[in-house]
């Protein structure tokens, strides 16, 4: 059983550490260069590591695995979300000036939605456990998509999204700064930086449904599920700008993904009970691959 003080005292850090983020260092929008990114992609990453020599000291090292494993889970499975961000964004045509304040007001709302359906997974979980066998047998699905199915990118415009949106609130065509609603032809209207977010809140919310029940694969500790999803997505925003134009050369990335979703889903579904720290070592074998592949092949093509 978890302190109820270590939930307090861990959602006032956070509280402290995202009014420092977002409230004061980059409330300004602008374009963070390279360099801030990279540093503030490294301070969330280290306070993770430090968050979980914590959990070692205080909770054991099994729970420091399952902490570090879930983690590094969520960490692998939201650069699919970044590539996603970067899509959406390139497809509107938002300057990467104004993507700041979407990234920001979407971060926020994701970590109040990821929260509530942590604890309302749990929940279920332990009244339903046999949700663990639908779970895996969605990610295996979900992972073998990605093996077999080809996505075909359509304009967003096409979509029926865009179209459901039109429905409910008029969009224009075109961008309007940081504003969310204009008045066009005497009409108020949504801007393209309102879709934006709203195209962000539903990738994290089907973000968050593959990775939890993976998550669910390595531990159903609420306290360890939520402060691993809590501090991967707080990098989230900076990792976004680091590996935004660096993830596209990363061929074999989505493959990885994949893999990694049909590795769990199986674990789920056969009762597969390994030690955390193997399942982290399995995860990191994976990724690691891949990055390195996908480096080998582009070099070869550059050299032919």
């Amino acid at each position: 059983m978890i302190p109820q003080t270590y939930w307090i005292v861990f959602n006032i850090f956070i509280f402290l550490f995202l009014a420092l983020d977002l409230g004061i260092f980059n409330r300004r929008q602008h374009q963070p260069s390279y360099k801030k990114a990279v540093g503030w992609t490294l301070f969330w990453v280290s306070v993770s590591l430090a968050f979980s020599a914590w959990i070692f000291v205080h909770l054991g090292s099994v729970a420091f695995f399952e902490y570090i494993t879930s983690y590094k889970i969520e960490k692998i499975l939201s650069l699919d979300n970044v590539m996603v961000f970067a899509v959406i964004f390139k497809s509107l045509n938002i300057p990467t000036q104004y993507q700041h304040r979407v990234l920001f007001i979407g971060i926020l709302s994701a970590l109040v939605m990821r929260g509530l359906m942590i604890f309302l997974g749990v929940e279920l979980l332990e009244t339903f456990s046999w949700l663990l066998y639908i779970f895996g047998a969605f990610l295996v699905f979900t992972g073998m998509k990605i093996f077999f199915i080809k996505k075909k990118e359509e304009p967003l415009a096409n979509s029926r999204l865009w179209k459901l949106c039109q429905k409910i609130v008029p969009l224009s065509s075109k961008p309007h700064g940081n504003k969310f609603f204009v008045i066009e032809h005497k009409k108020h209207k949504a801007t393209p930086l309102l879709f934006a977010l709203v195209l962000i809140e539903f990738s994290d919310i089907i973000f968050a449904v593959d990775s939890l029940p993976a998550i669910f694969s390595i531990t159903t500790n609420s306290f360890l599920i939520y402060t691993s999803n809590i501090l991967a997505i707080l990098g989230l925003r900076s990792l976004y700008f680091v590996l935004a134009r660096a993830i596209e050369n990363i061929k074999y990335l989505k493959f990885s993904l994949g893999l990694v979703l049909v590795i769990v889903g199986i674990k789920l579904i056969f009762n597969i009970h390994l030690h955390p720290g193997i399942t982290f070592a399995i995860l990191a074998v994976i990724f690691s691959s891949s990055i390195i592949l996908s480096m080998y092949v582009k070099s070869s093509k550059k050299i032919n």
